[in-house]
């Protein structure tokens, strides 16, 4: 149990988890804005204009924030360590 939380909190994703990450959040935040502009505009409203790029950023954060599984598909594979002669 102590572990799953660990690495819940942890957080730990992988370079290509961050990168689909990254172009999430880009291409969602940009697509919410223009459909929050263009339904606020056609009901003339802020309200719902700020109410659905509100609930589109909290849908996009229970998506990118969290570390999920498929973030970490792609994990880096570290060299060994080399010894290093003494000289002297």
């Amino acid at each position: 149990m102590a572990t799953v939380l660990q690495d819940i909190v942890e957080g730990k994703i992988d370079f290509e988890g961050q990168v689909l990450a990254e172009t999430l959040t880009r291409n969602v935040l940009i697509g919410s804005t223009t459909a929050s502009f263009i339904l606020g505009f056609i009901a003339q409203s802020l309200r719902v204009t700020f109410s659905v790029l509100g609930a589109c950023v909290a849908l996009l954060y229970l998506f990118v924030v969290p570390p999920w599984p498929f973030y970490r598909k792609h994990p880096v594979k570290w060299l060994p360590a080399q010894k290093v002669a003494k000289t002297g």
